[in-house]
């Protein structure tokens, strides 16, 4: 017989009473998981009927830890270790004709418009990249410089340089703009020097003669600490906007070796003796001549002064990029200039071309910006200059007075700029020609795992970016005609995201 004294009894008792304890803890962290919400997908679309633009989604996508074996196109994979280039951003150029028709609107509604495209609250785009005029461009109502003369004379102590028509559009609405978005980065570039400094005279064509190579130094110079009395930090120039290109008013052409021998004796020494940090980007031209770049690159006494290489993309292939950045990769890239452009009034917009080839291809291929041309036109795409100057240059935004109608430019620009902001990082995402690994249980013995390696021949064409603020931003172009849906894995998690042909989206969520 066994005897249970009390002292036993209060024992047995206590560790019945541990042990609900325990298993009543147990039940409610088991809650907690359970009831812990997945992390969820902030979504912007573009359709391709407009029914949406650039639009949050009022759907809520979250991830989950369930793998659907049946997919449409191959998983977007989310490699957060695998890191690229840093982003410095994305925008426009703000032309002296852009400038004059944003001057000719109503204060009120200038303002809305500069922090509808700059800010980055709620529906705002936030462009966070400026390129500039050093002059006119071929998108001015007329030509001019900073340092014009009569036939005949000079100026090689630039005692008469002035900025000019600036100070009556350009920088005035430069100064509103950093209002909204003081940290916004500015390259300059020129389409010509002043005419005296040119072989031909002319503001359309010729070259630079020898003996102007330092006062055109100067001239950068002085462009760069003008502008700063302004209030207006020039972040970084180009020497020559297409130097092979001499069909634009104003234009001028200068080579590869010319470039070269400007940078590393003049140029390059001028900006240091005048304590400057801008920096210097050569070419400013298509990718169909990366021996341009090369060429100027291979002189380690040029090199030392540049920061990087400019692109547009009227000729050539986006792969030029990565050819420069392979050989010389302690060099920056820059996409400076393209041209994007709609029918006016259409029912649809062919948004993923330009989306693929303008955010996509480009930050794929190590630009760390785009900058799209150009800010604003009129609804006759004017002005521009004559004999030269671009008829069909459309900007993102089109202005009549105070009406504003966004052009397809603006939701290219919009998909990327709103959340990929300066200081991003791009990293891997799984694209076309990628290899991804698949698991599958044998057909004979199911409890063995087959794994298999398959090049993904239709991923959606897609790019990954890593954000200061913590966030991952996921950038995809549907390209197909039938695709309504996508997976994308990150950290072990799956969701199945929603996405019509010929639709863009852009997704943001936190990272872990």
């Amino acid at each position: 017989m066994i005897q249970i004294t009390e002292k036993s009894i209060k024992m047995l008792l206590s560790i019945v009473l541990l042990c609900n304890i325990i298993h009543l803890n147990a039940q409610q962290r088991e809650r907690q998981v359970v009831q812990q919400p997945e992390k969820q997908i902030e979504a912007w679309v573009t359709n391709p009927d407009r029914s949406a633009l650039f639009s949050k989604q009022p759907e809520t996508i979250a991830f989950s830890n369930a793998n659907s074996t049946r997919r449409a196109v191959s998983p977007i994979v989310i490699d957060e270790q695998s890191t690229m280039q840093t982003i410095d951003g994305f925008g426009f150029a703000l032309t002296g004709g852009s400038a004059e028709l944003m001057m000719k609107m109503s204060r009120a509604e200038r303002t809305k418009l500069i922090r509808e495209l700059f800010a980055t609250d709620g529906n705002n785009i936030g462009v966070s990249y400026i390129r500039l005029t050093i002059g006119a461009s071929d998108l001015n109502s007329f030509v001019f410089s900073y340092n014009d003369l009569p036939d005949g004379e000079t100026d090689f102590p630039l005692a008469k340089f002035d900025l000019g028509q600036d100070k009556k559009d350009v920088i005035p609405v430069m100064k509103e703009i950093l209002e909204v978005s003081p940290e916004i980065l500015i390259v300059a570039s020129p389409w010509s020097a002043p005419v005296w400094m040119k072989t031909n005279g002319r503001v359309k064509a010729g070259t630079l003669k020898p003996e102007c190579y330092d006062v055109y130094a100067r001239y950068f110079v002085k462009y760069i600490q003008e502008m700063k009395k302004e209030g207006i930090t020039i972040d970084a120039v180009t020497i020559q906007n297409e130097p092979i290109n001499a069909n634009n008013t104003p234009s001028m052409r200068i080579n590869a070796a010319q470039q070269t021998e400007f940078i590393k004796n003049n140029l390059g020494p001028a900006l240091k003796a005048a304590n400057l940090s801008t920096k210097i980007v050569l070419f400013d031209h298509n990718l169909d001549r990366p021996d341009y770049a090369l060429t100027v690159l291979r002189d380690p006494q040029a090199a030392q002064y540049v920061d990087g290489t400019g692109y547009h993309h009227y000729g050539g292939d986006m792969s030029a990029m990565t050819l420069v950045h392979n050989a010389y990769p302690d060099k920056h890239l820059y996409f400076t200039e393209q041209m994007v452009t709609e029918t006016p009034g259409s029912s649809t917009i062919a948004i993923v071309p330009q989306v693929k080839r303008m955010i996509i291809d480009v930050t794929q291929n190590w630009s760390r910006n785009v900058i799209l041309w150009n800010l604003a036109a009129d609804p006759n795409n004017d002005p521009h200059t004559d004999d030269g100057g671009c008829p069909f240059c459309q900007g993102p935004v089109t202005l009549d007075g105070d009406k504003v109608t966004r052009n397809i430019a603006y939701y290219v620009i919009a998909h990327a700029s709103k959340f990929v902001r300066p200081g991003s990082v791009r990293i891997g995402s799984t694209n076309k020609g990628d290899m991804s690994v698949y698991l599958t249980n044998d057909e004979e013995q199911p409890d063995v795992v087959r794994v298999a390696a398959i090049k993904n021949n239709d991923a959606l064409p897609n790019v990954a970016f890593r954000t200061p603020d913590g966030k991952i931003v996921l950038i995809v172009a549907n390209d197909t005609y039938a695709t309504n849906t996508f997976r994308v894995q990150y950290k072990g998690k799956f969701a199945n995201i929603r996405l019509a042909p010929g639709a863009v989206g852009t997704y943001v969520w936190d990272i872990e």
